[in-house]
């Protein structure tokens, strides 16, 4: 079994979320193409639909002036996302808001985002006194504070500067290790009084309160769905894919360079850059792959891949281990435990650890089919697809409606791909 083609992804999740925000504070028409069509993407247009927001097409009307208090609670499903910008984007707004989700974002951790926001004047809480969703948003005048997050997360770093666009005085965030730039970058191209600066593998953010301008995006393709097509041409043989218009910014590539170190067959052309940062194209071809150690400062960069890193090395030669990983745990699945015991059941030899997991590989050996479950997680449902092509036999991939969180489409698009 092959998989050969050309594919263009879905937009970035990560941009559209926060092209939308911005949008929806920015003072007049702004126009965004290319938003993922997923379902976490449309909770936050639904957010600020509920909030004054005008969302026609391609084309977001907004400004603080014309948005208002929602009339009921803001369900973001599955989305930890949302549900962490939102509480950003709604604290210094004069009004009462109430944010919930499933059963997997009510326990996700919210002290992360509920602690600095308090800190700023925010009044806000939660269960178990802001630790857990759901929460509630009351507007408040808020001052700008010098925060250092105690995670590596642009989700922290984004709710804490949404909240700054709206807070006196100077919002200052020091990253130890730079997380993913795309609020950054999409505040500046709306005219926020924002600077950034790079030292080392460090990022100090400072903002302003700020006015914003419309804008246009093109929402390049989303690189960690990109990675689902590049592992599976890297490790099934006979195969090629090429992804076009990928978002090949900072912060997004990590899966490239843990793939080339593991002997991947990759070429990664860079073909522009707009509003959302560099674009490109990734060309994949199998070739067999060697063991790897994946940690430290790159994990940020790689989070959200290393679910199908982890299939990849299933199949390598010799031994891979992932660590400084621990926000595996506290995803839509506890990922560590779900990527475990499902390619498990697929005959591949995983030991969990605390911050992550040791995968001794099957130097090229199929893995077995089986019947497995994505744990109501996007990212684990299509880690598994891909695990299948290198499977003897047929799987069975138990909740695959989890995958309409970020890609819809992506079951028919891989069928279509498979010779």
């Amino acid at each position: 079994m092959a998989v050969r083609g050309t594919v263009t992804v879905p937009g970035d999740k990560s941009i559209s979320h926060r092209a939308l925000l911005l949008a929806a504070r920015a003072e007049g028409t702004s126009t965004l193409r290319g938003l993922s069509p997923g379902q976490d993407v449309t909770r936050t247009r639904g957010a600020v639909e509920a909030m004054g927001a005008e969302v026609e097409g391609q084309r977001v009307t907004g400004g603080v002036g014309r948005l208002h208090e929602p009339q009921g609670v803001l369900d973001v499903g599955n989305s930890g996302t949302s549900i962490r910008l939102l509480a950003g984007f709604c604290a210094p707004l004069p009004w009462l808001t109430v944010l919930q989700g499933d059963d997997s974002v009510a326990n996700r951790p919210m002290d992360r985002v509920t602690v600095p926001l308090r800190t700023m004047g925010a009044l806000v809480d939660g269960r178990q006194g802001g630790r857990l969703p759901p929460l509630v948003v009351r507007g408040a005048s808020l001052t700008g504070i010098d925060f250092t997050p105690p995670v590596a997360s642009a989700q922290v770093k984004s709710c804490v500067l949404l909240a700054g666009l709206g807070a006196k005085g100077e919002t200052v965030v020091r990253e130890p290790v730079a997380t993913r730039a795309h609020t950054e970058e999409l505040l500046a191209a709306c005219g926020a009084d924002i600077r950034v600066q790079r030292v080392g593998s460090a990022r100090v953010v400072r903002l302003r309160e700020s006015s914003l301008t419309p804008f246009e995006i093109d929402v390049p393709g989303d690189p960690s769905q990109a990675a689902f097509w590049v592992v599976a041409a890297c490790i099934t043989p006979g195969s090629e894919m090429v992804i076009e218009d990928v978002y090949l910014g900072p912060g997004r590539t990590g899966f490239i360079d843990v793939l080339q170190r593991m002997g991947a067959d990759l070429e990664v052309e860079v073909t522009g850059e707009s509003t959302a940062g560099r674009r490109g194209r990734i060309r994949a071809r199998h070739r067999p792959l060697s063991a790897t150690e994946v940690g430290g400062h790159e994990v940020p960069g790689l989070i959200d891949e290393i679910p199908v890193l982890a299939v990849a090395a299933a199949v390598a030669n010799g031994v891979t281990t992932f660590r400084d990983a621990s926000e595996l745990r506290v995803k839509e699945s506890d990922r560590v435990t779900t990527m475990a015991s499902e390619l498990g059941a697929m005959g591949a030899r995983v030991e969990p650890l605390q911050d992550g997991f040791v995968v001794a590989g099957s130097g090229g050996a199929p893995l077995q089919g089986a019947t497995v479950c994505s744990h109501g997680d996007h990212r684990v449902a299509m880690a598994l697809a891909v695990a299948a092509l290198v499977a003897d036999g047929a799987t069975r991939v138990e909740g695959w409606d989890a995958v309409a969180s970020s890609y819809p489409g992506f079951a028919e698009e891989l069928q279509a791909c498979v010779s």
